[in-house]
């Protein structure tokens, strides 16, 4: 790496930053450090409804973790500069100087991710739902391919996965799959998945070897633990009970413990068959359902208010988010921002993904722009 090449990452940091400071607006950041503080000294408030006194603790803890990190960026790139400074001629210093380098812009770049997660669940685990589309088994193979990327991703980012529901395919693969990923910022980060996933391949199911290009769908929904306020009228669904099958169902297919749920108002259907009790699976279709409706209307809103939909397309064929190409080359391609990799096999064993994902959220916000 040339010097000259230092000196535009050392600027391009001090920009990022710089934005990264105003974004964080760290005198307001602090002024509610010190009224949390103040509303925590009140004998009264550990009397609170324990809920509520984990809810401000954990606010608090969050908003003094940010201000620590931010300040300790600030001073490693500081502490860089200077030494950059004053060794500028000592070639035997370089190489240290260069890795230490690398470490920090890798820790600004995390950093940045951080401070973009900050929308309403953000934190919250988070559902993801796979739906094969039309194309029969090639289809659903590739259903079955995305359900073991995701599975893959997730226990790189220690992520704990549970199957919900699945619907296996007739000869191979699943027409659908719904998966809860419980960890600190799931949803944040997996929301950026949020539409249709092509694929293009010579089909291993077409005895003439042809090429095919197969989709999936890929809907993804915050785990919302408190009451959702919804209203939802007992004559608006119909509950229909069967027996659990396939992987996730094996051990509780004796008895009609699945459940799916219609909305009849919205067409919604959710499916839970992960639970041996049919009343725990029932619950657990419903909070899936409210969290659905609670989606649709906040997808509503932003769209009346014309900002949610910048830069996003509709969840519908023909309008994918990413491309997943085996042949005749090898590439995916996030068609939302333009990033990039060969490295196909990978990015299906879960490696790459989070650049695809940072790439996607930090456009949407404009934060290195």
């Amino acid at each position: 790496m040339e010097k000259y090449e230092i000196n535009k990452i050392i600027d391009n940091l001090s920009i990022i930053l710089s934005v990264l400071k105003s974004k964080l607006d760290i005198e307001k950041q602090k002024k509610e450090i010190e009224n949390l503080n103040e509303l925590m000294l009140k004998p009264s408030f550990w009397k609170s409804n324990p809920r509520d006194i984990s809810k401000i603790t954990q606010k608090f803890a969050q908003i003094q973790n940010r201000l620590k990190k931010f300040t300790d960026l600030q001073n490693k790139y500081n502490e860089l500069k200077f030494l950059l400074n004053e060794n500028e001629d000592k070639n035997d210093y370089f190489f240290d100087f260069i890795e230490e380098l690398k470490l920090l812009n890798k820790e600004i770049k995390e950093f940045e991710i951080e401070i973009i997660l900050n929308q309403p669940y953000d934190e919250n685990n988070a559902i993801l739902i796979l739906h094969s589309g039309a194309g029969g088994t090639e289809s659903q193979d590739w259903c079955e391919m995305l359900f073991r990327m995701y599975q893959k991703y997730s226990q790189k980012k220690n992520f704990k996965v549970q199957v919900i529901h699945i619907q296996e395919g007739e000869e191979a693969g699943l027409k659908s799959v719904t998966l809860l990923i419980k960890g600190l910022y799931a949803y944040g980060y997996l929301k950026a998945e949020r539409g249709i996933h092509r694929l293009v391949r010579i089909s291993p199911f077409d005895s003439n070897s042809r090429r095919h290009t197969s989709f999936a769908s890929c809907e993804v929904l915050p785990e919302i633990n408190e009451e959702i306020k919804i209203n939802i009228k007992d004559e608006e669904l119909r509950v229909d009970v069967f027996r659990s099958s396939g992987a996730g169902g094996q051990h509780v297919n004796t008895t009609d413990s699945a459940v799916r749920i219609t909305h009849l108002p919205s067409n919604i259907v959710v499916t839970c068959q992960n639970e041996r009790s049919q009343i725990k699976n029932k619950e657990k279709a419903l909070q899936i359902l409210k969290t659905k409706l609670l989606q649709l209307a906040l997808d509503e809103q932003k769209e009346n208010e014309k900002v949610f939909k910048k830069g996003q397309k509709d969840i519908s064929w023909g309008s994918q988010i990413r491309s997943y190409i085996f042949h005749p080359y090898q590439m995916v391609k996030d068609h939302r921002t333009n990033f990039e990799v060969s490295q196909i096999n990978l990015v299906m064993d879960g490696y790459f993904l989070d650049d695809f994902i940072n790439a996607f959220l930090i456009k949407e916000n404009d934060i290195s722009n």
